[in-house]
């Protein structure tokens, strides 16, 4: 059984261009593995993010709505970061 399917994608020129300069470069050798590649970062990225969301992200706004008196205000926020900035 095949493991791969090919699909017909549709790319800008800027993009187009791109990929084949990567397989002229002989960094790649082929458009699809550059195209493979560029699908592993992107779900490398989504993973990084989801983890950011579940372990930093939700925790945080439990904390929130666990102690609402905590939270900063904006201006509160702004004072800080203007204080940090001038350190």
């Amino acid at each position: 059984m095949r493991t791969t399917k090919q699909m017909s994608v549709t790319l800008p020129h800027e993009m187009a261009d791109m990929v084949r300069s990567k397989v002229v470069s002989g960094e790649y050798a082929s458009e699809s593995e550059v195209l493979r590649e560029g699908l592993r970062a992107l779900a490398a990225r989504d993973r990084a993010v989801e983890a950011w969301l579940r372990d930093q992200v939700a925790p945080a706004y439990d904390r929130h709505l666990a102690h609402p008196d905590s939270a900063l205000s904006a201006g509160e926020v702004r004072a800080r970061l203007g204080s940090l900035r001038s350190q």
